[in-house]
């Protein structure tokens, strides 16, 4: 695997109306792009997986273990394992990094 990906060349998924999401694995995490539509929403769910995340454009709601909480541009989170979180894009489009330990094998399939 090359060690460097432009963000255009990693394909594009589609987790959800509404929502773009660009991946790249490592041995132990992965990283990933999303880009939501503006009023999109991320149903609420859990996962085995840490989440560390931090929003670069736009405006969003968080709620993170029941605690809901409007993020702006440059604002961080941490979600733990198996903690049900849920969002929605209140101006976007939203764009967001996050990452997550261990690797997301469910987005193996067409990214790097």
């Amino acid at each position: 695997m090359a060690p460097v990906h432009p963000l255009r060349d990693l394909p594009p998924r589609t987790p959800a109306p509404g929502i773009e999401l660009r991946a790249i694995h490592g041995e132990r995490m992965s990283l990933a792009h999303f880009r939501f539509a503006p009023g999109t929403p991320l149903a609420a769910h859990a996962h085995p997986h840490e989440q560390i995340g931090m929003l670069l454009a736009g405006r969003m709601e968080l709620t993170i273990g029941g605690v809901t909480r409007t993020v702006a541009a440059g604002e961080a989170w941490c979600i733990p394992a198996g903690t049900v979180h849920a969002a929605r894009c209140l101006e976007g489009p939203a764009e967001v990094v996050e990452a997550f330990a261990p690797v997301r094998d469910d987005w193996r399939g067409d990214t790097p």
